[in-house]
């Protein structure tokens, strides 16, 4: 049978997912206390300060001398970056679902949000009295308090227009704007900031914050997954509509003038075409599953290889599941299925692997009766549970997938 993750989403008991996503999301930040205890004691300080000095790791460290002197420095960080600090200042570490694929669980708490949105879980590490300063995001994001104690402010819609300090190296400001929110939150709290609200956290004594962010792709990502799709054309497309000439009427002009009128027709031509192209609908589908299932981060690639013997012998123990490795970004488009990982369309699964990560990517943990059923079930001499086993190494392995 399927066992479907034990982990309930972090929302408060009186606001169910259909009331954030109407009400909270991209509208409006709210509080949840104790929303997410599980990450208490999964990180102290100074495992964040060690690994951000790791060669592999994304960092920042921020130093502030006083209010209008900020620096930045970026990794590689080195220990000698953390001589000689001043009285207030910041380590922030990104992408740590890699290193830790028990926090990386914690994303299913989330999972009232597709995790196609999802960018990356950062750390931020402070003493009493560090912060980034005021500023914004682009993105939405929910931030969990998993050590120590930080305080909150919550103002003002931000935009383009939002004047920022100058000469800092880093994006900061000093209009914050009517106040919304001003709390301290509390190990296991967490507070949701939608994408351009100010905010402005100070540390109230040595506290890591954890940010699960979550972020849309922007139009620069998808044409150029269109522009890829069009010079790597799936056999199965056929774009032959797009190699004919334009049809435009012609008006005088000068031998080599191009007229900003025949520009702007083959734009509207285009717009057209685009508008009701079937292939073009397919096209863009795939151009967009694989930019939202792309990585910001490069993986880091595991010297440690699986063996199919061992893992059978782990699922057929009762408790052990398969599940999904939130390092990865895992998901599916349907009519037909398809299947993505980390930006790559999956084209040569059989049915029961489609079968298999697709339950992954809904968040399901599948035990060893599960995974025998539909293999027994399923009647292609493509499939067996030897070749599943193979793929499911294959899997752990690259990242996609953990046995628990």
């Amino acid at each position: 049978m399927t066992a479907l993750s034990s982990v309930d989403f972090c929302l408060p008991e009186h606001i169910t997912p259909e009331i954030f996503l109407r009400d909270y999301w991209q509208k409006k930040p709210l509080v949840i206390r104790n929303g997410l205890p599980e990450i208490i004691g999964q990180f102290e300080p100074q495992d964040i300060i060690e690994l951000a000095q790791n060669e592999d790791v994304t960092a920042r460290l921020v130093k502030t001398f006083s209010d209008d002197d900020w620096k930045v420095f970026f990794s590689p960080l080195s220990e000698k970056d953390f001589q000689q600090l001043p009285e207030k200042w910041s380590v922030l570490v990104q992408n740590l679902e890699q290193w830790s694929p028990e926090l990386g669980q914690l994303w299913n708490k989330f999972g009232f949000i597709p995790q196609w949105q999802r960018d990356d879980i950062m750390v931020s590490y402070a003493p009493k009295g560090g912060s980034v300063g005021k500023h914004y995001d682009e993105y939405d994001v929910f931030l969990v308090q998993g050590y120590g104690h930080r305080r909150w402010q919550v103002g003002k819609w931000c935009d383009a227009s939002t004047e920022f300090k100058p000469n800092q190296s880093i994006r900061i400001f000093d209009d914050m704007g009517e106040l919304v929110i001003d709390e301290v939150m509390n190990p296991g709290d967490i507070l949701y900031i939608p994408a351009r609200m100010a905010h402005y956290g100070v540390a109230e004594d040595d506290c890591l914050t954890f940010s699960f962010g979550l972020r849309y792709p922007n139009l620069s990502n998808l044409i150029d997954g269109i522009s890829k799709g069009f010079c790597h054309q799936d056999p199965d497309l056929n774009l032959s509509e797009f190699d004919l000439p334009l049809r435009l009427s012609q008006s005088e002009q000068r031998t080599g003038k191009l007229a900003d009128e025949n520009i702007q027709a083959m734009k509207q031509l285009l717009l057209d075409k685009l508008a009701h192209s079937k292939a073009f609908d397919a096209l863009f589908k795939q151009a967009v599953a694989s930019a939202v299932s792309s990585r910001r981060y490069e993986l880091l690639v595991s010297d440690e290889m699986c063996d199919p013997d061992e893992v059978r012998s782990i699922l057929e123990e009762d408790g052990a599941f398969l599940s999904q490795d939130n390092n990865c970004k895992l998901l599916y488009t349907e009519n037909p299925l398809r299947i993505y990982a980390n930006g790559e369309w999956l084209d040569e699964l059989n049915i029961i692997e489609s079968e298999v990560l697709k339950r992954l990517s809904d968040g399901e943990s599948l035990d060893w009766a599960f995974l025998s059923n539909l293999v027994n079930e399923t009647e292609d001499p493509e499939t067996s549970m030897d070749l599943l086993l193979d793929s499911i190494c294959n899997w752990v392995d690259d990242g996609w997938a953990l046995i628990e």
